[in-house]
């Protein structure tokens, strides 16, 4: 059995240390070095800074990563996708498309004997009610089919100048909070009682972490950023570890 990869937040749209296109292409070499031992990939949301599937359009570009997504598929490796909070309005693209499943909310997953609970992380845990808000208005029906009646060379616009707003990306490092504030750890404390998994995997936070949880035999794992930082997580049958690619580029 092959390796288990795990990445998210490259927020192809926007610019951070490289530009989008740059950073694209640099995930498609990331991709092209692990399809040799690479059994699964899971892609952990807010793959793209903003993402809307209307009825007969798509946001343009990307096509590198697609067809790199194509080919890794065709070689027959697993790949799964979530949503995140930048990309929550895919439907059913890539799943026609690609043939890649597309995950809105957390899923339990065995590799090796190990269980996994893996999801992008945005609104779980306490606090952030103004998001928790925010999410249901942009995940109701009646939005989504209003929002999809406007043109798209508009509502993309908008949408993309909303998003650029709502995250740094000058490279500031994201600090970690400590154990009592930070969202996802708390939740993952509190989850582990009920799931019994041993690794707790997300994106969401920008910052790459690998902790023990309260258990003591359990991990939450954290898969930082491909704004600046490029890290991802490596499951080898055994352990979990953070690892970087072209951390110096």
């Amino acid at each position: 059995m092959g390796k288990i990869y795990f990445a998210s937040d490259f927020h192809l749209g926007v610019p951070g240390k490289l530009s989008s296109r740059e950073r694209e292409k640099k995930i498609v070499r990331w991709l092209d070095q692990i399809k040799s031992d690479a059994d699964t990939i899971y892609l952990v949301g807010d793959i793209f800074d903003f993402w809307f599937e209307f009825k007969t359009v798509v946001p343009r570009g990307y096509i590198r990563l697609f067809g790199k997504l194509i080919e890794l598929k065709d070689q027959g490796i697993d790949i799964q996708i979530f949503t995140g909070n930048h990309d929550l309005w895919m439907f059913d693209y890539f799943t026609t498309e690609f043939e890649i499943p597309v995950h809105h909310k957390p899923i339990e997953v065995i590799h090796s004997g190990k269980k996994f609970f893996i999801g992008h992380g945005d609104g779980l845990g306490p606090g952030d009610y103004g998001y928790k808000r925010l999410k249901k208005i942009f995940t109701n029906p009646i939005c989504q089919w209003l929002f999809a009646r406007l043109h798209p060379n508009f509502s993309i616009s908008l949408a993309l100048w909303f998003s650029r707003r709502s995250r740094q990306t000058q490279g500031t490092i994201e600090p970690f909070l400590g154990e009592d504030k930070e969202w996802l750890l708390i939740y993952s404390n509190k989850k582990v009682e009920e799931t019994q998994s041993d690794y707790f995997v997300f994106g969401h936070r920008h910052l790459e972490m690998n902790l023990a949880l309260k258990n003591g035999k359990s991990r939450y794992i954290n898969l930082g950023e491909w704004l600046f930082t490029c890290s991802y997580a490596v499951f080898d049958g055994q352990d979990i570890q953070i690892h970087y690619f072209e951390k110096d580029i």
